[in-house]
């Protein structure tokens, strides 16, 4: 179906305030209105009408909170990155400073054998940074908004001078944003998130009070 066909049903089923649909496969985003500019992921394209209907519910500017949530928890629960699958993305790396590279080293090499552990090797390779800014983290996902590929942080301090078995727990808790990424879900803490950290055993939060 094409973009145009998707905005007909749309409009159809009571879309306002657009003036152009476009497509995407980005699985971070699902869909972002702009400028009167819907972009949308290309998967809803083999939605049902109560799936379409859920993402102009959502998007009606005087919709109530809850029944924005209501809507979003609907339509994100179609698989629309199953109808429409995403390019291979080019995960780009940053160049590592020399002094974090044994370091950074390690930390790649745990992913990989977490990944394999705990993910049945499902998740892809990241690039992997260390930062000397974080002050209460101790690590972070940040994705690309153009590609949609993950990164993985990690806090310096804690990563060099803590027990490694409090890192691995650190990493492994960005590993579930990372499958969050990976899978088309919302970075966040929510209820998905909380039920693989428990799959995986890690806390929900990763947080330390850093005086420096």
């Amino acid at each position: 179906m094409s973009e145009l066909d998707l905005c007909s049903r749309l409009l159809r089923l009571g879309l306002r305030g657009v003036n152009e649909v476009r497509t995407h496969d980005n699985r971070v985003v699902m869909l972002s209105l702009r400028r009167r500019v819907l972009r949308v992921h290309a998967g809803y394209a083999s939605a049902p009408d109560n799936v379409l209907l859920a993402i102009v519910r959502y998007l009606h500017p005087w919709a109530r909170r809850s029944t924005r949530r209501a809507a979003e928890r609907e339509f994100l629960a179609f698989p629309a990155h199953e109808h429409a699958p995403s390019r291979p993305r080019r995960v780009r790396s940053r160049p590592v400073a020399p002094r974090d590279a044994t370091l950074v080293a390690r930390l790649r090499a745990a992913h990989t054998r977490l990944n394999e552990l705990h993910f049945e090797g499902k998740l892809g390779e990241v690039p992997i940074r260390v930062s000397g800014r974080m002050r209460r983290r101790l690590g972070d996902v940040t994705v690309d908004p153009t590609t949609g590929a993950a990164e993985i942080g990690m806090n310096r301090r804690h990563a060099a001078h803590d027990p490694w078995l409090e890192v691995e727990h650190t990493l492994m808790h960005e590993m579930v944003h990372q499958w969050q990424v990976e899978n088309g879900l919302p970075l966040d803490h929510g209820g998905a998130f909380r039920r693989k950290a428990r799959e995986v055993g890690v806390l929900p939060r990763a947080k330390r009070p850093y005086v420096t």
